[in-house]
């Protein structure tokens, strides 16, 4: 069963420093139909303008899972890091028992471009924790890359709870696909460019929920050319695997 999230339906606020799309409730948009989807709560795509930020602000038990594809983000929080992410760069904070952090956009003239992911924790009043990883582009293109999963396995990040997170940037007429066991769930978030999955066609911005699936594939889809006809099209996708 596939339950597609547009990204044209998804809440919406401009603040002027901040364009941001909610896929699930987040603060000022609540939409009881669409709160969460197994324990991935926040799939929020953010542009912050030159200059501006989040400030300094709490957060506690909750998997925050930040990862930018264009511009620049400087991350400070109240365990003592102080870092920046640049494009292709994952960042994970356990906020656990509680933590304060701002995010904030460095650059004068160009504005960041990310994801902002939360996921309910298994366990609550964890120990708050800070992670930050960049994973090599050849490594996800035209195949997963792990980039985040209960064990850290692979080189992964860390995050306390039954769930992996997944990456690929699909070239011209390539495509991944990926088995799910029985009793689990996926959400596939797509980052850039269009795909095809099962049939059915999504575009960057869009989401699908997945249940009662043996396995999916991910299709590019270029937008002009065929085969034989060189393009410069290419996608990136993230998929959950969830309990």
């Amino acid at each position: 069963m596939f339950q597609i999230r547009k990204r044209t339906d998804r809440g919406f606020a401009d603040h002027g420093w901040l364009r941001t799309f909610h896929t699930f409730s987040f603060a000022d948009y609540q939409d009881p139909r669409h709160v969460q989807f197994r324990s991935l709560r926040v799939m929020n795509e953010d542009w912050i303008a030159a200059g501006q930020g989040f400030g300094t602000h709490p957060h506690r038990n909750m998997e925050i899972v930040t990862y930018v594809l264009e511009g620049a983000l400087e991350h400070r929080d109240s365990m003592g890091n102080g870092e920046v992410l640049t494009p292709g760069e994952f960042q994970r904070m356990t906020a656990g028992s509680g933590i304060t952090h701002s995010e904030f956009n460095p650059s004068n003239t160009d504005p960041v471009h990310l994801y902002q992911i939360w996921l309910y924790p298994n366990k609550r009043e964890l120990e708050p924790s800070y992670e930050q990883k960049r994973f090599a582009p050849e490594e996800q293109r035209n195949r997963w890359r792990l980039v985040a999963s209960e064990n850290g396995a692979d080189r992964s990040l860390l995050i306390h709870q039954d769930a992996a997170i997944y990456l690929a940037t699909l070239d011209s007429f390539s495509s991944v696909s990926r088995e799910i066991a029985p009793g689990r769930h996926g959400w596939l978030q797509v980052l850039r460019g269009q795909v095809r999955v099962s049939g059915i066609e999504l575009e960057a911005g869009d989401g699908v929920a997945i249940s009662d699936e043996s396995s999916i594939t991910v299709e590019q889809v270029d937008a002009i050319g065929g085969p034989g006809v060189e393009t410069a099209s290419q996608s990136e996708v993230m998929f959950f695997d969830l309990v």
